[in-house]
């Protein structure tokens, strides 16, 4: 995938992803919900998160919420496993079962095209993620709400 293809898309329900198990998809199979975009790592300080939104995601999911992992190694190197490694840290030690997608950047030229999109120079929540466990709320339809730092 090219980052000039994504950077096309429609909406952000059209962006290419990868799950956790490398398997192609896109947040359309969340089309309709509430999603709680964090960009996740196992080494952080605010790893202990993961316990907090998974009881959040078993609290609300039958209400329309999903919370989506995404792994990122960009603030002091705290994801450094592969996405097997981090699947397997998630679901022993967090129970986490809330869907995961495979290691992006969220941040600077490699900046995935989903976070572009939200966060990028034309984005509608602009400015750069500043540290893990960052989160983006996207509403129902479609369009992000707001963003929230680590400590939330």
């Amino acid at each position: 995938m090219t980052a000039i293809s994504s950077l096309h898309a429609s909406n952000l329900y059209d962006h290419k992803l990868k799950t956790i198990d490398g398997e192609e998809t896109s947040l359309s199979e969340h089309k309709g919900k509430v999603i709680l975009m964090v960009n996740v790592a196992s080494r952080c300080g605010f790893t202990r998160q993961y316990k907090g939104l998974e009881e959040l995601y078993q609290k609300y999911k039958e209400k329309g919420l999903v919370i989506c992992g995404f792994p990122c190694n960009q603030f002091g190197g705290q994801e450094p496993g592969s996405e097997s490694d981090i699947k397997e840290f998630c679901s022993t030690k967090f129970g986490v079962s809330f869907p995961m997608y495979s290691k992006i950047d969220v941040n600077g030229p490699t900046r995935h095209p989903l976070y572009e999109e939200i966060i990028g120079d034309n984005g509608p929540l602009k400015g750069k993620i500043k540290w893990n466990f960052g989160k983006i709320l996207i509403g129902k339809d479609g369009k992000p709400i707001d963003r929230f730092g680590s400590m939330t």
